[in-house]
């Protein structure tokens, strides 16, 4: 195919994902559930396995932008709906189960997975690892429909937010020992995670106080009417920023979206108007990264290969949901006595750790890296994407209801 005929057809598969995604979304709103659960299944109906419609390469470069600045610009709006001020009164558990936390699970999950498919143990604690971060792509959004207790929504966001990094740090770390390349060292470990954050934080933090000064300033606010435009280039430049600096984007611009999002704790206040205009540009802007990037998700459901570890995936999957998972939030939260959390809250952050964009992105990685049992990991990844969003996405206002958390309108 010629250079023109590729790109007709790129573009007639993002006007459909668009067009399905609207009317998606739409159906989503009317039965009352998180909208990305049905992205993830109307994907798998249109991809490759079901009728075609789309079908863009997991490994291509298209999908990689797509998936990176799609996340980047959804951790963004995550930041931008936080409070400090609620912030300031769990901070503790949220270092924490960011960080220790994804160990927890990391090594649950990794023994689960010894256990049921007979793998040596690295490769086991390789999968854990690969497995341990939750996706802020798939929970911001569902925070975003479902009206939780402000404190709990903040609180699982900025864990989503913040684990990345201590995802892949482990992911890494157990891969170099995996593939003989070196042995894991805590000490180092720990200081590549307090430099990705460091660096990370403060790139937020200058783009963010940089993009309020001129959209939000007094004085110097020259750029107010190119607020959305601003934006869309400083959640570029605080992911570029942090990453060429080694740490995370990630962290860069959800912290970012977090300075911009409290500015005018900092001094700043946008004019009503143009404020409404930036609010609605980043909600819809944020819808369509959500819907094309599980839409394009679903489509690259390996059917094939998720038959392979099928049930052995469901057994390791359901001890990462309903023992890895409330071990950790428990480990973590409980001995926070500033924060006094209650039964209900923790049980309920122990059901919301969906797994999606940033574990996908690293099987991906140990795929084209032909790490040991990359295959097997990449398989029982989708599983937990399938599983976690499709049970727990779905049922998380009903249990938000139960356990007394959801917010009156």
């Amino acid at each position: 195919m010629s250079s023109v005929e590729i790109a007709k057809l790129t573009l007639l598969q993002f006007g459909l994902i668009l067009t399905i995604g609207i009317l998606t979304g739409f159906l989503a709103q009317k039965i009352r559930i998180p909208d990305v659960a049905l992205f993830l299944i109307v994907g798998m109906g249109v991809g490759p396995a079901g009728l075609g419609l789309v079908n863009i390469e997991a490994d291509s470069a298209l999908n990689q932008i797509v998936l990176l600045f799609g996340a980047s610009y959804i951790l963004f709006d995550g930041g931008a709906s936080l409070r400090l001020e609620v912030l300031k009164r769990v901070w503790i558990t949220i270092v924490v189960i960011a960080t220790v936390g994804v160990v927890i699970t990391a090594a649950v999950t990794g023994i689960a997975a010894y256990l049921v498919l007979g793998s040596p143990l690295v490769v086991a604690l390789l999968l854990g690892a690969t497995l341990a971060s939750t996706d802020p792509a798939t929970l911001v959004p569902i925070f975003r429909q479902v009206k939780i207790r402000d404190r709990v929504a903040q609180t699982v966001m900025s864990e989503s937010a913040f684990n990345d990094a201590m995802g892949a740090i482990v992911t890494f770390g157990v891969l170099a020992i995996a593939m003989g390349a070196g042995e894991f060292s805590l000490t180092s470990s720990l200081l590549e995670l307090l430099k990705q954050s460091i660096v990370g934080i403060v790139a937020g933090c200058v783009l963010g106080y940089l993009a309020a000064l001129l959209i939000a300033h007094e004085r110097w606010a020259f750029l107010a009417e190119y607020g959305p435009v601003v934006t869309l280039v400083a959640v570029i430049g605080a992911y570029f920023a942090a990453d060429g600096l080694q740490a995370s984007g990630f962290m860069a611009v959800f912290v970012f979206g977090i300075v911009l999002g409290n500015k005018e704790l900092f001094g700043f206040q946008m004019e009503p108007g143009e404020a409404q205009k930036l609010d609605e540009y980043v909600a819809t802007t944020a819808f369509i990264m959500r819907l094309v990037i599980f839409i394009l998700l679903g489509s690259q459901v390996d059917f094939a290969l998720m038959g392979r570890h099928l049930w052995s995936g469901i057994a390791i999957v359901a001890v990462l949901m309903l023992v890895a998972r409330p071990l950790t939030v428990f480990a973590c939260a409980l001995p926070d006595r500033r924060a006094k959390w209650s039964f209900n809250e923790m049980l309920f952050m122990s059901w919301t750790r969906e797994t999606g964009v940033i574990p996908a992105a690293l099987a991906g990685l140990l795929v084209g890296m032909k790490a040991p049992g990359a295959q097997m990991i990449a398989s029982v990844t989708f599983i937990a994407i399938l599983m976690t969003i499709l049970i727990q996405a779905p049922t998380t206002k009903w249990v938000a209801g139960k356990l007394g958390l959801l917010e009156k309108a």
